[in-house]
């Protein structure tokens, strides 16, 4: 049975084969960054099995593939933290940006619910979805689902219920409604930020 060094070994030796393409000196300052970010997800969360941890990071595939793109743009997929000599983050959007503007939606639209506050609801939710899904904090899947919770789902439910006049009527189930919602898209930002990779 494999260890945990073995484990984590097997997978920076993936990424290192998938990112064979790389200047050498990009491809170890990828490995390197991946190493410390599993060193402090698992002293920041030592009950979480490695599996987890190296499932958050992502398919080795889509780290190299990240990295060679943004090989062009003089960054590495995964940023350094403080390390010195590490390429800058130009061009690159804040992860609290996406999420921001996800969960601030909403609130946009139900404190100006007549022009302009749902035409800046919709552009701060496709404008967030676009960030969050061009981001490199996020694996895939975190990135589908906060997409689907946060933009498809109220989207869904907001023209369910001008379609169908089956939603809340009056001011206070309405107002619940919102606020339910409101608390999906908040949990929603706060997961991704937690598991975010920094």
């Amino acid at each position: 049975m494999k260890t945990s060094a073995d484990l984590v070994r097997d997978y920076l030796s993936a990424v290192e084969r998938e990112a064979s393409a790389l200047p050498a000196d990009r491809r170890q300052e990828l490995l390197a960054d991946l190493a410390e970010h599993i060193e402090v997800t698992r002293a920041e969360r030592p009950d979480a099995a490695i599996g987890a941890v190296l499932a958050e990071l992502g398919d080795p595939r889509t780290i190299a593939a990240t990295a060679l793109a943004e090989a062009g743009s003089g960054t590495t997929g995964v940023p350094a933290k403080g390390v010195a000599g590490s390429p800058a983050r130009r061009g690159k959007v804040h992860p609290l940006v996406p999420l921001l503007m996800l969960t601030l939606s909403l609130p946009f639209m139900m404190v100006f619910p007549d022009l302009p506050g749902p035409l800046f609801g919709v552009l701060f939710r496709v404008v967030g979805a676009v960030l969050l899904c061009t981001s490199v904090h996020w694996t895939a899947v975190q990135k589908t689902t906060g997409v689907l919770v946060t933009a498809v789902l109220p989207s869904a439910v907001i023209a369910t219920w001008n379609l169908s006049s089956g939603g809340p009527a009056g001011d206070t189930p309405a107002l619940l409604a919102n606020l339910a919602m409101l608390a999906v898209l908040t949990g929603t930002a706060a997961w991704l930020w937690r598991v975010r990779r920094v």
